[in-house]
């Protein structure tokens, strides 16, 4: 949220009378890598923008004609009538879709403006003979990210009805199913939107450091008033940056003109008009503050996101492949009678989240010696391992954990002792997890597995059972 409002700050920087200081500004100069950034990730949420819509379009069609193949079969009349001029409704879509769409999105339009200061103040660039060339290029993909994102949305709404359509004629039918698989293909494409457009308010560091460097610079502060997207919202007529200030707007009334009307109604009302508008504001404002709740207990904060009915959204089908990997680590420690622990051993490992219930992954380990106690301290390599594992959450912060182990327990001196396949031992895991939470730069929370080695009692010679381990979630 912090990130987000830097878009913000610099509209709100054009209100404030610029200061006596302002006027001697610093030389600034943005990188090449600024526009870099730009350029790379407005292809990558085109690419994908496009994809996915392609994708819930071939889907939701898919649906239907498998609906209406399922209503044919017992009241082929009802269906042609109901399914009538359905491909004339996604032909007149594609037509829209076609045409030039236009909607607001704050980050898109701070971005679009730097871009096109920068091409009319190519002074403020490092490398403006490589980058001036690819300052327009960039504001084109920009400008199509906009229009993909207001062709999204209309498709959005096109789903939404469809969907709301089939389930008032369908729903004496009984298609309990087919409509749980429309909500779902309706919920999941508007929750992707809201992740593509996460994905632009939180900027890179290079993108974040260049705004905030235009920011502080009068003449992007004058260029912002002029032309941003959101500055043309809430230009007053008159301005010098108003493009139609000169226009003769008959029939519209001035502010000082709607503020004397307040006014006069106030006196109208007699002495306790003030106090009554006051609290007829503040109650205005406490019914806006209880739907803002409302909302935010309903979807998760975004309104934009529907909640069907029927089935609990997982937040990791929108998450990409990546997205979705959880690297880790943990340390496991055996006491010996001294001080020390005669051997620990330390493991990274990433998992692949399957949903937000259970997680599948792989490890390494490597067992490190520190000798007999304090006073025998001998740094060896023990052994090393192999892990897999799988994670499904119980309940609360409380997970269920068991995995399979390949370990090699002697001390080693080089790698070729390794291939010793029949000095590897084998062991089954299976106990219960602990994780917390952690504020750290590092690390995103912390965990204490209690596990239990139920193939220990094979081993010869015979191996911890019980084993206690540590872990960490790296960031």
């Amino acid at each position: 949220m912090v990130k987000h409002l830097i878009f913000i700050v610099v509209f709100l920087c054009t209100l404030i009378p610029v200061s006596a200081q302002d006027t001697i500004t610093k030389a600034i100069t943005v990188s090449k890598k600024y526009v870099d950034v730009i350029n790379s990730t407005a292809s990558d949420l085109n690419r994908k923008l496009d994809r996915k819509t392609q994708k819930v379009l071939r889907q939701f069609k898919k649906s239907e004609s498998k609906l209406k193949a399922k209503l044919s079969a017992t009241d082929s009349t009802a269906a042609a009538g109901l399914f009538a001029g359905t491909e004339q409704q996604y032909k007149e879509l594609e037509q829209r879709l076609n045409g030039s769409g236009n909607m607001y999105i704050a980050e898109i339009d701070s971005l679009t403006i730097s871009l096109k200061f920068l091409q009319a103040n190519p002074g403020f660039l490092q490398e403006a003979g490589e980058v001036k060339a690819k300052l327009q290029e960039v504001t084109k993909k920009l400008e199509a990210l906009k229009s993909g994102f207001a062709n999204a949305e209309a498709i959005k709404q096109f789903l939404r009805q469809r969907r709301d359509y089939l389930k008032d004629h369908l729903s004496k039918f009984g298609f309990a199913k087919e409509f749980k698989k429309l909500n779902k293909q309706v919920y999941y494409y508007s929750a992707q939107l809201s992740e593509y457009k996460a994905a632009l308010k939180d900027p890179k560091k290079a993108s974040k450091k260049a705004l905030e460097l235009l920011a502080k610079n009068k003449s992007f502060r004058e260029f912002w008033r002029k032309n941003s997207q959101l500055a043309s919202l809430f230009r007053l007529p008159g301005e010098p940056g108003d493009p139609g200030s000169q226009t003769n707007l008959a029939g519209l009334q001035t502010r000082a003109q709607v503020n004397g009307l307040i006014q006069q109604q106030l006196s109208a009302g007699g002495p306790n008009a003030q106090a009554q508008f006051q609290q007829n504001l503040q109650t205005a404002q406490s019914q806006l503050n209880q739907l803002k709740d409302k909302v935010i207990k309903m979807g998760g904060g975004n309104s934009d996101v529907e909640m069907p009915d029927g089935f609990r959204p997982q937040s990791q089908k929108t998450k990409s492949f990546f997205q979705r990997i959880e690297l880790g680590t943990n340390i496991q420690s055996v006491r010996s009678k001294g001080i020390l622990p005669t051997t620990s051993d330390l493991a990274i490992s990433a998992g692949y989240k399957l949903n937000d219930k259970s997680i599948i992954g792989l490890g390494a380990s490597y067992k490190l010696g520190w000798g007999k106690n304090i006073q025998n301290i001998r740094i060896s390599h023990q052994g090393v391992g192999a892990r897999s594992y799988v994670d499904w959450k119980l309940k609360g912060s409380f997970w269920i954990s068991g995995g399979f182990e390949m370990n090699y327990r002697t001390e080693f001196r080089n790698i070729a002792e390794l291939k010793d396949y029949s000095a590897w031992q084998q062991s089954g895991l299976i106990g219960l997890q602990k994780k917390f939470p952690v504020k750290s730069k590092l690390f995103r929370q912390s965990g204490i597995s209690l596990l239990w080695d139920f193939m220990s009692y094979q081993q010869v010679p015979r191996t911890q059972a019980v084993l206690i381990r540590f872990g960490y979630g790296i960031k």
